[in-house]
């Protein structure tokens, strides 16, 4: 499969995306090209960093008013799954409003630092594609100072001071909170069930 495209949102390190993608079998393109973006059979929104820097990079580019209408499957990773939503109070800042919902920032407390780093566990909540032979209990990767809280569109939540959306699946737009490309054999698995079966 070669017709993946990733949205160069500017800001985000794909390098370990681009390798996750090819020990798959995957070579993705990276681009802001919104015909390539409209034709490829599958898209990918990576983002780190600030959501209001993300918004605006897609919006002078063209894609803000695109992805919302791509009717291929769509993965949003990380800050990419946040920008799906409604909005996030970092700003705050108006998202793509594909899914209900905000993002917000988790409240520090002794034990607990923010950003949420390091490897937690999932728990799923109801079927998606995108979960298939995923498990609760399965451990992914998490980098991120704000998350949205479980939803109609939640799949899969994680707890860190209380729940917060891990994954999320509706229609064809789909995310994950975690890095994929980062949480090993799990995350490899969701890349792939979102290659082959979403």
């Amino acid at each position: 499969m070669t017709d993946v495209a990733i949205i160069d949102s500017g800001g985000a390190n794909i390098a370990s995306l681009v390798f996750a993608l090819r020990r798959l079998g995957c070579e993705a393109v990276l681009t802001r090209d919104p015909a390539a973006i409209l034709a490829a059979s599958r898209v990918i929104l990576p983002g780190v960093g600030a959501a209001a820097d993300a918004m605006a990079r897609l919006e002078e580019r063209g894609l803000a008013a695109i992805v919302p209408g791509l009717g291929q499957p769509v993965l949003g990773i990380c800050l990419g799954m946040q920008l799906l939503f409604d909005a996030s109070e970092e700003g705050p800042t108006r998202c793509l409003g594909i899914l209900r919902g905000t993002a917000s920032r988790f409240a520090p407390a002794p034990g607990r630092a923010v950003p949420h780093m390091g490897w937690n566990q999932l728990d799923l909540l109801r079927d998606s594609p995108l979960l298939h032979r995923v498990q609760s209990g399965d451990y992914a990767y998490f980098v991120h100072s704000y998350a949205v809280p479980p939803g109609q569109d939640t799949v899969a939540s994680c707890d860190y001071g209380g729940p917060f959306t891990a994954a999320v699946s509706r229609g064809n737009f789909h995310g994950t909170q975690f890095h994929p490309e980062r949480s090993g054999s799990t995350g490899a698995r969701i890349l792939r069930n979102f290659l082959e079966a979403c």
